[in-house]
């Protein structure tokens, strides 16, 4: 019966091939192919690192037992069966971590990300909430060793953000922020609030791969773009220089605006990397709507519009809905502690893959 490391070497195989072909000096001087080989062997790093050691092991395993079995120096026997215990001990953790490795990966784990964080429902709460959690992302990432910059901000006049948007770049980026997507809901008694009444409120939080040219190519003809003078509080202008950017993708009505940078030129290239990766997700979606419920369903996928957690404040409880997993110490999560949770979402979304992977 077929099992999951039968999947191994052909990808081991595949990993070959892409150095092979990374070495071609014809394929080395086409610069859009180097970058798509360079994506995919990055990919496989990791499950050919394990999986070499895996192959090891079980070569080793099977010397020693020839050895046990045909030896006949007592002495060397011993030793061997010693040897044997300690290596089947580490192949079966090896065993579990090549499983996992072999699962089926989000082929945009290694991306950056442009996320999106709205004010929703509950007015000027809910712009504080957008706050807290625009806080929480950007000290996470800075924690990681991230960078964070601002792309596009529309702040409240108390404080937090109508809408927030920000990138942030770094190693495995997408793959620990991909479970943000979605409605966030807080609880809790705002500064305001005089009677002590807690209040419920909401934010929306997007998070979109950020692509290249290369991945998604843009005709310059189907685009309209307005330069302005970025607007502060009151209307004031906040720069006197017209250096913000507004673009419209005519064939899609898809419109992005970026006025943080002091710089025009600045300002058109943040504009248009968010362009980009809002079409790679348009056809991302229209991608997953041919696919089956279950898959839609997969942790990382989550709907702008549904509900995925809720940040209880006088019970110091964040439950996350899809999981059902309960976070405590609200404080230690808003100031960028978000480690614990990005780990057991993670082992979660292995477990729902695990599922499938053996059905």
């Amino acid at each position: 019966m077929p099992t999951i490391f039968d999947k191994l070497d052909p990808v081991i195989r595949r990993y070959h091939q892409i150095e092979e072909s990374m070495g071609n000096p014809e394929i080395a001087a086409n610069f859009e192919r180097v970058q798509e080989l360079a994506r995919e062997r990055t990919s496989l790093e990791n499950l050919v690192k394990i999986g070499s050691e895996y192959k090891g092991l079980v070569a080793e395993i099977e010397d020693l037992e020839t050895l046990v079995r045909d030896s006949s120096e007592p002495e060397l026997v011993e030793m061997a069966k010693e040897e044997l215990e300690e290596n089947r001990e580490k192949l079966e953790d090896l065993s579990q971590a090549l499983t996992l490795a072999l699962l089926p990966k989000n082929p945009n784990d290694e991306r950056d990300v442009i996320m999106e964080v709205r004010a929703g429902t509950g007015g000027a709460e809910a712009g504080i909430f957008a706050g807290d959690l625009y806080r929480a992302y950007s000290r996470y990432a800075l924690n990681q060793g991230w960078k964070v910059e601002v792309m596009e901000s529309n702040p409240t006049e108390v404080g937090g953000f109508n809408k927030i948007v920000f990138e942030i770049q770094g190693k495995g980026v997408f793959s620990r922020l991909k479970f943000e997507p979605g409605v966030h809901r807080v609880q809790r008694v705002p500064n305001t609030e005089t009677q002590g009444r807690i209040h419920t409120s909401t934010a929306t939080v997007a998070v979109l791969p950020v692509v290249d040219e290369v991945e998604v190519k843009i005709d310059p003809n189907e685009l309209r773009i307005d330069v302005y003078h970025a607007g502060g509080h009151g209307g004031q202008n906040v720069n006197k220089v017209a250096t913000a950017i507004r673009i419209v993708h005519e064939p899609s009505g898809l419109t992005v605006v970026c006025q943080d940078e002091r710089s025009q030129h600045k300002n058109k290239q943040r504009a248009m990397t968010m362009l980009r990766s809002r079409l790679f997700e348009a056809e991302q979606m229209r991608h997953d709507a041919e696919i089956s419920d279950s898959r839609r369903a997969q942790v990382g996928g989550a709907e702008r519009s549904e509900k995925i957690r809720t940040y209880n404040y006088p019970q110091d409880r964040v439950t996350d809905h899809r999981s059902n997993a309960n976070f405590h110490d609200i404080p230690r999560l808003m100031d960028g502690g978000l480690d614990d949770m990005f780990d057991k979402l993670s082992a979660w979304e292995q477990e729902h893959l695990l599922s499938e992977a053996t059905v």
